[in-house]
């Protein structure tokens, strides 16, 4: 891969594909692992899966979450380290974590955005959830969330989101350059989805799943024209995709320079309703 270094025309990113279990001690091990191979191959922000730090609660066994399940003291410890090694890689990183609320009030299921400073910017919390989760393991968020990393605008979406175009279409109103869906699935439809989102808004698609749930999908980055730039194995094993995101590539040449912009502008809906007539045999919807 060719050297990015201060060009706001491109940036590289890494996506994560960790083992994930209960455990934040290990989980935390593995997420600081691929942070410092990333940080190697000049990536600029990493992106893990839904529950990375924390564990999901139907990761293994079907085990049920009760948010008072979780060690949060050694979750925030491991947190902090990782936001200490982001500072010292100068490295962003988004990471899948429950987040506590006051009790007896379920956790939320959230991503924790960690500038290169090592600094907590934002937090996406999951505003669509499944059944099992909005009725037994978590309390709903109210809100997106983008960010910016060297000139490039991020979006955050969790699992089962990928189920609501409507959520991916407000991020192209928010003009994202990539949106970063984070799952633990195994659902082999998310990955086709991916793909679809990915080319309806022209934006680039991180997607993020634990090493467990690869055989299904595995984590990789789909570019603005809905195809994939590049995938983990699917081995069920670790595994680290370092892409770039390069808005003078020859091949996204359309899906930036034409249907982006031009979408955009459809959906403002001026040209078209200039564009319309009236016309009896327009109205007229009785015959052929």
């Amino acid at each position: 891969m060719a050297d990015l270094a201060d060009s706001r025309e491109a940036l590289r990113i890494a996506i994560a594909q960790t083992p994930v279990g209960f455990d934040p001690r290990a989980n935390g091990a593995a997420i600081r692992a691929q942070m410092r191979q990333a940080a190697e191959a000049g990536a600029r922000l990493i992106q893990f899966t839904e529950g990375a730090m924390s564990g999901y609660p139907s990761g293994e066994g079907k085990r049920v979450l009760a948010g008072w399940d979780v060690d949060w003291a050694v979750l925030r410890d491991e947190l902090e380290a990782t936001s200490a090694l982001a500072a010292e890689l100068g490295l962003w990183a988004v990471v899948g974590a429950n987040h506590p609320l006051t009790p007896p009030n379920r956790p939320h299921n959230s991503l924790y955005v960690i500038s290169d400073r090592g600094e907590l910017v934002g937090r996406y919390d999951k505003r669509l959830l499944s059944y099992t989760e909005v009725t037994d393991w978590y309390v709903p968020g109210l809100r997106l969330l983008t960010f910016e990393v060297d000139g490039f605008r991020f979006g955050c979406l969790l699992c089962i989101e990928i189920q609501f175009p409507e959520l991916f279409v407000e991020y192209a109103a928010e003009g994202v350059d990539v949106v970063l869906l984070s799952t633990f699935s195994r659902d082999p439809m998310f990955a086709l989805q991916a793909q679809g989102h990915a080319a309806c808004g022209a934006f680039w698609l991180g997607f993020s799943v634990p090493a467990q749930c690869s055989a299904a999908a595995p984590s990789g980055l789909v570019g603005p024209d809905g195809r994939w730039i590049s995938k983990a194995l699917p081995d069920g094993r670790g595994g680290l995709v370092i892409a770039d995101l390069d808005r003078r590539s020859e091949p996204l040449r359309g899906a930036l320079d034409y249907a982006r912009p031009w979408r955009v502008r459809a959906r403002m809906g001026d040209l078209h309703r200039a564009a319309r007539v009236v016309d009896p045999r327009s109205s007229d919807v009785s015959r052929y």
